[in-house]
């Protein structure tokens, strides 16, 4: 288990102390802040650990869902109720500890992506290089990996991943 005395001085990881009376306490600034300011923190990729302060205790994993949760407040339903279900259903699951590994290279993939997107599009301008037909097949990447993450949340759905279902036709026969 992680504890503040566990950084170095000198790491790049911003230490935040949570006081009993709910505040939010940055040693690298020796300020006060918000969950917005850890919000802009993540967005920066500013790497950050919050503590306890009465017992040291790592809380970093309570603190980024309460900003997830103030996201959602917020108006930007980012997770659809049916993948939350999803989630809250898997808690007590065995496969939950495959779960959390699985979830964060999928976002890794899809991040990948994301910024290959960028970089083609800022190359637009460069004559004979046309990324759309990249986009289509990055698309189709990034789409493949969220159907694999939520049939991980499917038993079954573990065993079918990745192979297309077979169509039946109306008298139960395969097309």
């Amino acid at each position: 288990m992680l504890n503040a005395s566990d950084l170095k001085k000198d790491s790049d990881t911003v230490v935040i102390k949570k006081y009993p009376n709910r505040r939010l306490y940055n040693t690298d600034t020796s300020t006060y802040v918000t969950l917005d300011d850890l919000c802009e923190l993540v967005k920066k990729g500013t790497e950050f650990n919050v503590f306890d302060a009465k017992t040291n205790e790592d809380i970093t994993r309570q603190i980024l869902t309460q900003i997830i949760f103030e996201q959602e407040q917020k108006g930007y339903n980012m997770l659809p109720v049916s993948f939350l279900r999803n989630v809250i259903s898997m808690y007590d699951n065995k496969v939950a500890e495959v779960i959390p590994h699985y979830l964060e290279t999928v976002m890794h993939n899809f991040m990948a992506n994301q910024e290959r997107m960028r970089d083609m599009v800022s190359n637009l301008g460069v004559p004979g290089l046309s990324p759309f037909s990249q986009f289509e097949e990055m698309s189709k990447q990034n789409m493949s990996f969220f159907n694999q993450a939520m049939s991980m949340f499917n038993p079954l759905g573990m065993f079918n991943a990745g192979k297309p279902e077979e169509k039946k036709t109306a008298s139960g026969g395969k097309k």
